[in-house]
């Protein structure tokens, strides 16, 4: 069986250029490269607000209230020695176990998914009309035909 030469445009760099480009531009333009972008830098903003809730209204009283804790400050010296707080233990090398700054960092994770559940559920309620299942009371879909809960058929 004889082999088909392969077409010339295969070997023409000049042409991939310009259909990785055109690919390229379309991909940038589409609408959820778009969306995607938009949702990180709203999402580093929304990041930036959540952080300072945490640090600079949540864990101080949280703080005051056991005892004038620093959350970030807690720590297990590894090296035997005693040192004062974090930073110093940090600076002389010293090995620690930060389990401070991880409590803070779960505070914050915990927090962020609230605030986001309802953030979400909220933007649900507006922008996602729905109608009651006149059987299970559930709130499903305006266009649904059947129920996805109880599985009714709908009018």
């Amino acid at each position: 069986m004889k082999r088909q030469p392969l077409p010339e445009r295969l070997f023409c760099h000049d042409c991939e250029a310009r259909g990785v480009l055109s690919n390229f531009k379309r991909f940038i333009v589409s609408s959820n490269v778009l969306d995607w972008a938009i949702g990180i830098v709203v999402g580093t903003a929304f990041g930036k607000i959540v952080y300072s809730l945490i640090n600079d209204i949540l864990m101080p009283p949280i703080g005051l209230l056991l005892g004038k804790v620093d959350f970030r400050d807690l720590f297990i010296d590894l090296s035997g020695k005693h040192y004062t707080s974090l930073p110093k233990a940090q600076e002389a090398g010293a090995p620690t176990i930060n389990y401070g700054v991880f409590l803070a960092t779960v505070v914050d994770f915990l927090v962020v998914a609230v605030i986001v559940h309802l953030v979400v559920t909220q933007l649900t309620k507006w922008y996602a009309p729905t109608k009651e299942c006149p059987y299970c009371t559930s709130q499903i879909p305006i266009r649904a035909v059947r129920c996805p809960k109880c599985t009714a058929p709908l009018e």
